[in-house]
């Protein structure tokens, strides 16, 4: 057969292995052969060397049925690499062509037929080892970044980096044109891909990736306007882009279009999916940037709707940055508006939701109301458009009506693009920390005594007594002398002695009297108090909250005793003020989020014990007026009170309370110690878009929903499940949560 093969490639190399004499040859045709090859090597010796001989001679393959293992020896000769196969790689194998092809292209038709029996050759340490299919993806050794000049069936892991695309959109794509025993992971970290395949495959999936790893829009591109202002076409061309777009056939990708309006060079910014659409935004902005009819007498008169600032504000700035240029109307336009500014706030300034924060520590409740004035008062008066000048206002549509030439409403409308801009938010939370220690002892003994017998005209008495009420012994005999009804009365009438009393009670006639009485008594109180009182507000903007009561101060009266003359007519005067936290704010939001911060924050309380006192009750105050500077999300301490006070007291019978050891019979002491931590921290939170108020309110409601839900009410064998409100679930919320009360409650345990 090999010498058929010789005779008519004429003079054509057959090379094969030692292993296939052992599958289809015999020493006669293996005999022969190696003569050939003898005499094709002496001819070339003094030229080429054995390992390139073999490389670059091409072979005829013939194995049909042939065992696995003989053919991936007699492959590992031709290669001349060193083939190591798997105990499991067993069966039998066919390999053959029917014209003469390199040693490249049979190993590549081995690889393919090792394929197609579940095996596969992978590299590791420069061997090749001929392993199960399943097994490749965790031994294969060779490591490929970007492209890699490995092809065939042998499996290997290559990394994709890409640059535009993200990669775990791409897994979904990518991962059905993978062999099923094979892999693929994104990498999120630096947005790259991990696919360990068939170096063939890989070739295929490095074209597709490298097609749709693009830019998923076009370049920025300008087009500067020449008639047309850039902020009043910037929201025509968009609507008429998402138009398109809208009526786009199904299956048809319309792409997107985003328009920005540069006020600086009145030039409008476009970028767009693909070129195409990119070409149809340039022509209709060409069509619509057309001259405007100055002619006509209503051409001078233009509407400019604002997005965020106030109108008539706006206005006032507008007449007075362009009066030096606009001649006398415009200087009496700005003056005339001055005054309708200033009639406007003095309209409003007796009230207490105008008071600057300049004035918040004093009272500006209204007198004799039910409701204080700042619950009645509006929280905005309505404005009235302001007049005169070529610049007015109409606060009911928030509208600027603007009377000038094109160059001037330019100028204009360029100063209102850059002021019309969105305000930043603040949200300021407040802590009040206050902690209380208290510890009081008290020790004292009283006796009383009579001395003499019944019927003597004179008998002595002699004790001592200290305190109030029935602390005191002469009190508290009085009372016991009363029996039942005595001490019943005196219970009502006077406090009863705290602590540890001791008494001895002595008869006199058919009373009982206390004859002595020692009392201890020691005692330690605390208390930890957090309020965190918080509000939201528009950049340099005030706010104001208030959390507490609306208590009644008596103010005056009249009481007429009515006599012969008249009718009585009694009458009293009330004044009403808020007590509790109240916290008022202004903020301003500086360069790289530092925000100034002017800050009342108020904490008071009325004193139980004066509640009924004819004068009216008696306010615990302790507030804070400051202004200060914080980064954005940090803390910052505004001030407190840090007290420490001691009192001790003794009464007791001059010299004898002296007397050690026995002089405690003759005395009355007390030590008591108050320690006072009242601390108030801020914390400013910016907010300068929709998404941060979103997450922030979305926390907070979050939060307040978690206590309800366990707040719920614990079921009972007699009462009924009424259930307790709970906020219904937030638009965040996935899915399939809780929605009542009664499966809120079910998933509790």
């Amino acid at each position: 057969m090999n010498k058929k093969c010789l005779g008519a490639n004429r003079g054509t190399l057959t090379l094969l292995a030692a292993a296939l004499l052992n599958l289809h040859g015999s020493p006669a045709l293996a005999q022969a052969d190696a003569e050939a090859n003898a005499a094709l090597a002496q001819s070339s010796a003094a030229r080429i060397h054995s390992p390139a001989l073999k490389s670059r001679t091409p072979v005829t393959l013939n194995f049909v049925n042939a065992d696995l293992e003989g053919v991936t020896r007699a492959m590992g000769v031709m290669l001349d690499r060193q083939f190591i196969i798997d105990p499991r790689v067993k069966g039998l194998i066919t390999v053959y062509s029917e014209q003469p092809v390199s040693v490249r292209e049979a190993y590549l038709n081995y690889l393919a037929a090792l394929r197609g029996l579940g095996f596969t050759v992978v590299e590791n340490s420069g061997l090749l080892k001929v392993v199960p299919e399943a097994d490749a993806k965790l031994q294969a050794g060779s490591v490929a970044v970007g492209t890699s000049g490995v092809r065939g069936d042998q499996i290997i892991t290559q990394i994709f980096k890409l640059n535009h695309e993200n990669a775990n959109n791409l897994v979904a794509v990518l991962r059905p044109l993978i062999s099923p025993n094979n892999t693929i992971n994104a990498n999120p970290g630096n947005n790259s891909l991990v696919i360990t395949d068939y170096a063939e495959n890989l070739q295929r999936l490095g074209r597709i990736i490298a097609t749709m790893d693009t830019p998923g829009s076009t370049d920025l591109e300008v087009v500067p306007l020449k008639h047309a202002i850039a902020s009043d076409l910037a929201a025509l061309v968009q609507k008429l882009a998402d138009g398109n777009a809208a009526a786009a056939a199904p299956g048809q990708a319309a792409g997107s279009l985003s328009v920005l309006a540069d006020a600086r060079s009145n030039a409008l910014i476009l970028r767009a999916a693909n070129p195409a659409r990119l070409a149809q935004a340039r022509a209709m902005i060409e069509k619509l940037d057309q001259p405007g009819n100055d002619g006509n007498a209503s051409g001078n008169i233009r509407v400019v709707y604002l997005k965020n600032a106030d109108a008539t504000k706006l206005a006032t700035v507008l007449r007075a940055a362009f009066a030096g240029g606009s001649g006398a109307s415009g200087g009496s336009a700005s003056s005339g508006s001055s005054s309708a500014f200033g009639s406007s706030a003095s309209s409003s300034s007796g009230t207490a939701s105008s008071t600057p924060l300049s004035g918040i520590g004093q009272n500006n409740s209204a007198t004799g109301s039910g409701t204080s004035a700042a619950a009645t008062t509006p929280v905005s008066a309505s404005q009235g458009p302001s007049t005169g000048g070529f610049v007015q206002a109409d606060p009911s549509i928030n509208a600027l009506i603007i009377t000038a030439p094109e160059p001037l409403y330019r100028q204009i409308r360029g100063v209102i693009d850059q002021l019309d801009v969105r305000r930043a938010q603040v949200y300021v939370e407040t802590m009040i920390v206050k902690v209380d220690a208290t510890k009081a002892a008290q020790f004292g003994v009283q006796w009383q005594n009579l001395f003499g017998n019944k019927g003597d005209s004179t008998i002595t008495g002699a004790g001592t007594n200290f305190g109030t009420g029935l602390n005191n012994i002469i009190n508290g005999s009085v009372a016991t002398a009363g029996g039942r009804t005595g001490v019943a009365t005196a219970l009502a009438n006077g406090a009863a002695p705290q602590g540890f009393n001791i008494g001895l009670l002595k008869q006199v006639g058919n009373f009982y009297t206390l004859g002595a009485i020692a009392n201890f008594l020691e005692s330690e109180t605390g208390g930890n108090v957090l309020s965190t009182p918080n509000l939201v507000a528009l950049d340099n903007e005030e706010a104001k909250i208030v959390i507490g009561q609306n208590v009644p101060f008596l103010t005056g009266s009249y009481a007429n005793t009515g006599g012969n003359t008249g009718a009585a007519n009694p009458f009293q005067t009330i004044d009403r003020k808020d007590v509790g936290l109240t916290l008022r704010i202004r903020s301003q939001i500086g360069e790289g989020g530092t925000v100034r911060m002017t800050v009342y924050q108020e904490n008071s309380s009325v004193i139980a014990a004066t509640s009924t006192n004819s004068s009216g009750p008696t306010t615990d105050k302790s507030a804070v007026e400051t202004t200060v500077s914080v980064d954005d999300g940090q803390i910052l301490v505004l001030g407190g009170l840090m007290k420490d006070e001691y009192a001790d007291g003794e009464d007791g019978v001059p010299g004898l309370s002296q007397i050690p050891l026995l002089g405690n019979l003759f005395k009355s002491q007390n030590r008591k110690r108050i320690k006072t931590n009242l601390m108030v921290f801020l914390r400013p939170v910016v907010m300068r878009n929709q998404n941060a108020a979103d997450q922030l309110t979305l926390d907070r409601y979050e939060s307040i929903r978690s206590l309800q839900q366990g707040s719920q009410p614990k079921p009972h064998m007699i009462l009924p499940d009424t259930g307790a409100p709970v906020l219904p679930p937030s638009p965040a919320t996935p899915a399939g949560g809780a929605s009542s009360a009664a499966q809120q409650k079910q998933q509790q345990p």
